[in-house]
């Protein structure tokens, strides 16, 4: 028996001494910000550094007024020195370290020097700060009766479609869950959706919700979120309800390169249809030439049909036998009658020579053949 109540108590011993171990733990992963110094001047600078933040991301560091660790920034980024603010990376074990210029805010006092995530999930961490000289007013009560708050993760439904590749608008729909945590029943709220591109400040757009909720009770809210024509990059979509952020989510709006297409098909069609139509005025305006073959309907010269053995003028005549010619030889005689040569459009097996009661004749006999009726007899001296 004593040795069954020695187990439980032995782990229960034993829970005592884990407890704060995770309790560090927890504490450890957690964002946190330290400062080199609580209160400086306007012109000087302080050193900010960080831990427990998630790897290599872009955080922003800001100096605000009318915020405290416990309830944040009231007033949004708008109550902060934007124009002097930070910007830093975290490295491989999300710890950062960055000399940031002490800068009034535009509200006044009490401030913190707030650091929050630029891209990705989103997360944040204060560290009270003084700013010396500067104005000190106490925190705006918070209005008696319904209070929103956030219940479930956020996120963005909805996809892109074919015209957003072509430019088209980006839109989304902000589906979260709000309950209401105060003493009386909100009605018809109207809350403010921003949409903000990289390290800018957030577009804020009116959108009301039709319905009541009770103290105590929650819904489901649905709000629509829609970009710029041709926007693309990484965008910060927020809800803002009664001056206070309720959530953030990121929205990585991919690059519409059905536009960069058309861009590329412009620049090589235009200046093919541009060679296209200079070169037909070119072929329109330069002059023509004389037969031979032209760029358009191409048009061959005439060439007389000439067969082997039929007499055609030119180097098959008697001028061009030389010195077998009866002329070389010295003789003397009538010259056969020249036939006009055959035209063009008759063949040249049907001329007038060549009958059909005259196979074999091709052409008329030669002046120099030795069976020539017509030739003379050449005698030597005797």
């Amino acid at each position: 028996m004593s040795g069954k109540l020695r187990i439980p108590a032995l782990a229960m011993v034993l829970a005592l001494l884990l407890l704060p171990l995770a309790g560090s733990a927890d504490a450890a992963d957690r964002p946190s910000v330290k400062l080199s110094t609580s209160q400086a001047g306007t012109g000087g600078s302080i050193t900010v550094t960080g831990g427990g933040w998630r790897e290599r991301a872009l955080l922003m560091i800001l100096i605000c007024g009318q915020a405290v660790p416990s309830r944040g920034v009231v007033g949004g980024t708008n109550s902060c020195a934007n124009a002097d603010g930070r910007a830093v990376t975290t490295d491989g074990k999300g710890r950062f370290s960055r000399k940031l210029p002490v800068a009034e805010p535009p509200v006044p006092c009490p401030c913190v020097v707030h650091v929050a995530t630029v891209t990705g999930a989103q997360a944040q961490a204060d560290a009270i700060f003084q700013v010396a000289g500067h104005a000190v007013e106490p925190l705006p009560t918070e209005p008696a009766g319904g209070r929103l708050s956030v219940l479930t993760d956020t996120r963005l439904d909805g996809s892109s479609g074919l015209l957003t590749w072509f430019g088209a608008p980006p839109s989304r729909t902000l589906d979260l869950t709000v309950g209401n945590v105060g003493t009386s029943a909100v009605k018809d709220p109207v809350f403010q959706v921003g949409t903000a591109h990289g390290v800018f400040a957030p577009q804020w757009e009116e959108q009301q919700w039709r319905g009541t909720l009770q103290p105590g009770g929650k819904a489901r809210i649905k709000l629509p979120v829609e970009l710029g024509a041709g926007a693309h990059g990484d965008y910060t979509v927020s809800l803002k309800y009664g001056g206070k952020v309720l959530a953030e989510q990121h929205w990585d709006v991919g690059r519409p390169w059905g536009v960069t297409l058309f861009w590329i098909l412009v620049c090589l069609v235009v200046p093919a249809a541009l060679f296209r139509a200079g070169m037909a005025v070119v072929d329109r305006v330069r002059p023509r030439r004389a037969g031979g073959i032209r760029h358009r309907g191409l048009r061959l010269p005439e060439l007389p049909l000439r067969l082997p053995g039929s007499k055609t003028s030119g180097a098959s005549g008697p001028k061009a036998r030389g010195v077998f010619g009866p002329k070389a030889r010295g003789a003397s005689g009538p010259k056969a009658p020249e036939r006009p040569p055959p035209s063009a459009s008759a063949l040249p097996w049907f001329t007038p020579d060549a009958g059909p009661g005259t196979a074999g004749r091709l052409s008329a006999p030669h002046d120099d053949s030795p069976t020539s009726p017509t030739t003379p007899t050449t005698k030597g001296p005797t």
